[in-house]
């Protein structure tokens, strides 16, 4: 359904009660970089690994784990990682599989490295946007 940036994620995750935000990257990622924090919008990220860790492979039960979660065919989708390169091909792949209204989150959690190779341009994190780290 198209590119979005953080800001326009979360304010739909905030305004739309069935709007959901799946992060696709590793569990390595969650644990020690830090998820988005949708507490604000009474909801919880759904965690669904597109590559998987740590071998970097395609998840093949990517999208029976996207039903596996109650995600349903017609809920607008967000789909986030680093840098908004793995999201588009998992958005891609979901709306494939029928998801309606899949959407690529324009510059990731991370966002891409600046001139001094650290991620600090870009991102939901730099959007000052809520996450947490565990």
């Amino acid at each position: 359904a198209g590119d979005v940036t953080p800001a326009e994620a979360w304010q739909a995750l905030v305004d739309d009660p069935r709007a959901v935000l799946v992060d696709v990257r590793t569990r390595p990622e969650w644990i020690y970089v830090g998820l988005p924090d949708l507490r604000a919008a009474a909801k919880e990220v759904v965690q669904v690994e597109w590559q998987t860790y740590p071998t970097g492979s395609v998840n093949e039960a990517f999208l029976d784990e996207l039903e596996a979660a109650g995600i349903e065919r017609d809920q607008t989708l967000f789909f986030l990682c680093r840098s908004g390169v793995r999201s588009v091909a998992a958005a891609e792949a979901a709306t494939r599989a029928g998801w309606r209204a899949s959407h690529n989150v324009l510059e990731g959690f991370e966002g891409p490295p600046g001139p001094d190779d650290r991620r600090t341009v870009a991102g939901w994190k730099v959007a000052g946007l809520p996450w947490v780290q565990a």
